[in-house]
Parts: structure tokens; sequence; C-alpha cells
């Protein structure tokens, strides 16, 4: 019995690792997520169970209370599972919890990271996160807690000079763009990049004060991720594509 977390990437399927291609030809069972293209499914077995167990916001279709019991249960069942998790399986993807989990029922674990969409999404829309004078470091934040409020950490990010990037945040994007105006951020770059790496990829800039309405007038929604600090102004000066990733037409400008 074995459980292997494999991160999938932040959309485009040619950037996904090859260890992750190889663990999803020798899976039994692959438990896939809502935002996995479904292009890598085609690296499964023909005989391979294919799971999906996607979580959106506002449509889940499976709770974490029940996957982490159906990995156990398939790997009893069948050996090898894969757990092909959008992005990086660490970094805002519950695959520790996951981990856990199996280990308590006696399941070898192993991981396999993933290009996490929270660095490989700008760098597909030409903003870099840190770039000599302009940013030092960055934050990467959940839009959202557990509880559904915003994460206390955002307000101290919004008090630092490095790079803050958001995930799971655009139904908090007026609270986010009141918080950083009340630290003086009014006039600070942002960029919001929809279904990044991917060809129908969209990307919005502005400022802290125009963002809201710009977000609304453009109609981009998730999923995406918000860029906040001076670099995100960087996008703007790039129409054309970057590391071979089409940056699409749909781009707006402040």
């Amino acid at each position: 019995m074995k459980l292997t977390l494999v991160g999938a990437g932040p959309g485009d399927p040619e950037l996904i690792t090859l260890k992750g291609i190889r663990a999803l030809q020798q899976a039994d069972v692959v438990m896939y997520d809502a935002l996995v293209h479904p292009d890598l499914l085609d690296y499964c077995r023909p005989d391979a169970l294919k799971v999906y167990v996607g979580k959106r916001r506002g449509a889940y279709s499976c709770m974490q209370e029940d996957i982490n019991p159906l990995i156990v249960h398939y790997a009893q069942q069948y050996g090898h599972v894969v757990r092909l998790k959008g992005g990086d399986s660490f970094v805002f993807g519950r695959g520790y919890e996951e981990i856990e989990f199996a280990r308590q029922h006696g399941i070898d674990t192993a991981v396999i990271p993933g290009l996490s969409s929270s660095y490989a999404v700008p760098a597909a829309a030409g903003v870099p996160l840190t770039t000599r004078g302009l940013s030092e470091s960055f934050w990467v934040v959940t839009g959202t807690t557990k509880a559904g409020k915003l994460s206390a950490d955002l307000r101290l990010a919004a008090q630092s000079s490095a790079t803050v990037v958001v995930l799971m945040g655009m139904h908090k994007l007026p609270e986010i763009a009141a918080l950083f105006a009340e630290y003086g951020k009014a006039e600070t770059p942002v960029a919001i990049i929809q279904n990044g790496t991917l060809p129908e990829q969209r990307s919005v800039f502005g400022r802290i004060d125009s963002i809201v309405g710009c977000a609304a007038e453009s109609g981009i929604d998730n999923p995406a991720i918000i860029v906040i600090g001076e670099v995100a102004g960087l996008g703007q000066m790039d129409s054309k594509s970057v590391a071979g990733v089409a940056l699409s037409s749909g781009n707006k400008y402040v």
C-alpha cells in the first residue's frame, strides 16, 4: 500500500515534473482535483482507476473529510494511490493532512513536489516576485481562512515592503484592497491573473485604489491569483509571450 502526492503544477500540463509523470504511469488509482489539467490523465495506465475529488468554492463535490478515508480505502483495495493536486501539494494544498492520515493507517507515503501557482503564474504574466531595486522578498498568503475571514497574516503583509501574493482571494478583493489602502498603499500596483499558464490566461493590471472596479469591468474571476507590489506594474510592459507561455489578448491595463 502506498500514497504518492504529486503536484500537477499551475495549469499547463507540460509543467508537471518528469517524476510526477512516472508516478502517474505506475499508479493503480489516481485521485485528482478540479484544477488538474485533464490531459495529465492520459499518462495513467488504461486499467488505472481515475477518481475525481475536486473542490471548488461553492461547488464541493468531495469534502476533505471524505477524501482522507477514500485514500486509505483505495490504497487498501488497489495498492498504489496517486493523489494529483494542482500546484504543489504542500502550498495550501492540504497535502500534509492526507499524508498524516495515510500514515496513521499504515500506508507508505511519498511526495513529489510541483510548481506552485504562487510564483509560476505571476512569471507567466511577466511579473517577477523579486527584482533588484523593487522587491527583496515575497509573502504568499491565503485570501480566506477556514473561518471565512481574512488571514491575520495579510494585515502584517500589507505593512511590509515585500511583494504579496494572495491565493483564493478573489471573493475578498474589496476587503483586501481596503486593507492595503488603510496602510497607505492606495497607489501600489496590483496584477490579477486568471487561468495562469493556460491558453485562456487573462490578466488585469491596476492599483489598489482601482483594481476592484477594473476586475468587475473585465469580468475576471476564479481561478485567479492576486499580486500586490511594485513588481506587479512590470507585467504591464509585457504583451508578448513569457518563457514560451502565450499571454491572452484579453489583458487589461489601468
